[in-house]
C-alpha cells in the first residue's frame, strides 16, 4: 500500500481515516490560515497528514499541499459524482494519520438557496466533523446567533466546535466564548488574534501561489506560534480521531482509460513554472495512468519545445509575467510554428491567453504566441466566476460531440478583438464562456477554453488527450520525424 500517492490495491477491512473539516461563516473568515497552522503543527509533532480543498480552488489547494508535504487535492461534488469524491478521499487520504479538509466560502453556501454542493454537503458525504471559523468583529452575543444558525440549518452535520478569529483581546474573547457555548451549545476551541508578522498575500484571483511567494519558512514559524498559543490542539486531535471508520473499497479514483493498456508511451508536455501553476494533480496523474510520459516545460526560460505528441497549457497568471513571457521569443515562435504544423494543444484559461496574439493590462499590450487570432484584455472585475456547464456540439481535437462538461471558470480577462469568425465547440449552459454563450475555441489542432475541467469528473478529457497524442505520433512517424525544426 502506498501512502499519499494513491492506493492501487483493495482494502480488506475498514480504516478510520481521522478527519476534520475547517469551515467558515463566509469567505475570508480565516480558514486557510488556520488550516495551514494545524498542518504545520502536526508536521512538527511527527504526524502523517493529508490535505484537501473543498471546491475547485487551485491556489488554496497548493498552499495546503505546501503545509502537508503532499499534493493538496480538490474534492468537489459539482464537478465530480459523489462516489468519485468519496473514492478520491479514500485513495489519497491517510488511513491512520490526519486528514484536513478546508471548506470554501461559508459552511452552507452552495450553488442554490438549498446549499447544494456546499461544504456542509461534502462533510455529510464523508461523515466528517466540522470546526467552524467565526470572526466576531464588532459583535459579541450576535456571534452565538451565527453559530446557532449554522447548527439549525445543517442539522445533519456535526459541528464539533468553533474557533474565533481576530478577537480584540481577552475580554472580547470571554464574552463571545460564553455566548456561543451557552446559546449555541457549541464548544469554543480557541481564539486567534490578528496575525502579526509574515502572512499570506492576496491579489485579483486570491492568494499569491506558493510558487510565487518565495521563501515561506518565516510564515511557517508564525503559523506554528499562532495555533500553538491559541488553540486547544489536543481537543482538535480528539475530534479528528473520534470519527466512524470509512468502509472497505476497491479500485482507484481515476482508472486507466483509453490507451493505458499496451500502448507505447506518448509524450505530453505541459507548462510548469510560476506563470502556469493551475493543474489539478489528478489531471496530470490521469494522463500518466493512460500511458503518457509527462514533460515539464518552462514558458519563462525554455527556448524550444521538446519533441511532443501533445501540449497541455494550464491556467495561472500570465498577466503578472508578461515581461518574461513576451521576451522569450524562442518559445513563443516554437509554439506558434508547432501549432501551425498540427501539434495538438489543449489550453485552459491562462493557456488560452498565452496562445493569443496580444495581452493588454494596465494600458500596455504585449505580443504573445499568436497561435489564435484573438486579442485578450484584462479588467478590474471578474469576467467569469463560478461553476459552469457546457455541451460539446462541434468537432474538435479532443472531446467527442455530445460530451457533457462540468467545470469552473475564474478569469479577469476576455477577448477584446478577433472573436468574429472564430470557431467554437462548446455550448455554454451555465457560466460565461469566452464568446457570448460559447466556449472552446478550435483552430487547427488547438482547443482553448476558459473552463477548467477535473479529470476525475470528466475522464473523457484524459482519454481524448491520449487519442490526440497517439494520432499525432502516428502522423509524425509516417512523415519521418518531428514536424518542424523549431520542435526539438
Amino acid at each position: 500500500m502506498r501512502r499519499g500517492g494513491g492506493v492501487t490495491g483493495t482494502r480488506n477491512m475498514t480504516s478510520p481515516y481521522p478527519r476534520i473539516m475547517i469551515a467558515g461563516t463566509g469567505g475570508d473568515s480565516g480558514k486557510t490560515i488556520l488550516s495551514l497552522g494545524l498542518l504545520a503543527l502536526w508536521e512538527q509533532e511527527g504526524l502523517e497528514r493529508r490535505a484537501f480543498k473543498k471546491g475547485p480552488d487551485f491556489i488554496d489547494a497548493a498552499w495546503l499541499g505546501w503545509a502537508a508535504g503532499a499534493p493538496g487535492r480538490n474534492l468537489d461534488t459539482y464537478m465530480m459524482p459523489p462516489e468519485v469524491v468519496t473514492r478520491a478521499f479514500r485513495e489519497h487520504g491517510t488511513p491512520e494519520g490526519l486528514n484536513l479538509i478546508e471548506g470554501n466560502r461559508g459552511l452552507l453556501d452552495g450553488v442554490d438557496a438549498a446549499g447544494s454542493h456546499s461544504s456542509a454537503a461534502l462533510a455529510r458525504l464523508l461523515d466528517c466533523p466540522v470546526v467552524l471559523v467565526l470572526s466576531p468583529l464588532k459583535m459579541t452575543a450576535t456571534a452565538a446567533a451565527t453559530a446557532l444558525g449554522c447548527r439549525l440549518l445543517a442539522p445533519e452535520n456535526t459541528i464539533a466546535g468553533v474557533i474565533l478569529n481576530q478577537v480584540r483581546g481577552e475580554r472580547h474573547e470571554g464574552v463571545v466564548r460564553a455566548a456561543i457555548e451557552e446559546h449555541a451549545g457549541v464548544p469554543v476551541l480557541g481564539a486567534l488574534p490578528k496575525l502579526n508578522g509574515p502572512t499570506l498575500v492576496s491579489r485579483h484571483l486570491g492568494l499569491v501561489p506558493p510558487a510565487e511567494h518565495g521563501p515561506a519558512e518565516h510564515l511557517r514559524d508564525a503559523l506554528l506560534r499562532l495555533v500553538r498559543d491559541s488553540l486547544d490542539v489536543e481537543r482538535l486531535l480528539a475530534i479528528a480521531r473520534q470519527v466512524p471508520p470509512l468502509p472497505a473499497w476497491s479500485g482507484a479514483a481515476g482508472g486507466g482509460g483509453a490507451g493505458a493498456a499496451g500502448a507505447s508511451r506518448v509524450r505530453i508536455g505541459y507548462f510548469s513554472d510560476s506563470a502556469f501553476t493551475f493543474y489539478y494533480p489528478d489531471n496530470l496523474e490521469a494522463l500518466g495512468e493512460r500511458g503518457a510520459a509527462l514533460v515539464p516545460i518552462s514558458a519563462l526560460s525554455d527556448q524550444r519545445l521538446p519533441d511532443l505528441d501533445t501540449l497541455y497549457i494550464g491556467g495561472g497568471f500570465p498577466e503578472t509575467h508578461t515581461r518574461e513571457l513576451a521576451s522569450n521569443h524562442g518559445l513563443l515562435a516554437a509554439v506558434r510554428e508547432a501549432a501551425g504544423a498540427g501539434l495538438p494543444i489543449y489550453a485552459e484559461c491562462g493557456g488560452l491567453m498565452y496562445l493569443a496574439e496580444t495581452l493588454e493590462w494596465h494600458g500596455k499590450a504585449v505580443r504573445l504566441a499568436g497561435a489564435l487570432p484573438i486579442r485578450i484584455g484584462m479588467h478590474d472585475r471578474p469576467q467569469g466566476h463560478g461553476y459552469c456547464r457546457m455541451t460539446v456540439d462541434a468537432p474538435n481535437p479532443f472531446l467527442d460531440v455530445g460530451t457533457e462538461l462540468k467545470g469552473h471558470e475564474f478569469h479577469y480577462s476576455d477577448i477584446v478583438a478577433g472573436a468574429a469568425g472564430v470557431r467554437t465547440a462548446f455550448a455554454v449552459e451555465k457560466g460565461r464562456g469566452c464568446i457570448g454563450q460559447r466556449d472552446g475555441i478550435v483552430q487547427d489542432n488547438i482547443l482553448a477554453s476558459y473552463m477548467h475541467l477535473h479529470a476525475l469528473g470528466c475522464p473523457q478529457w484524459a482519454d481524448g488527450m491520449i487519442r490526440a497524442a497517439l494520432a499525432h505520433r502516428d502522423r509524425k512517424r509516417a512523415q519521418g520525424g518531428p514536424a518542424r525544426s523549431t520542435v526539438a
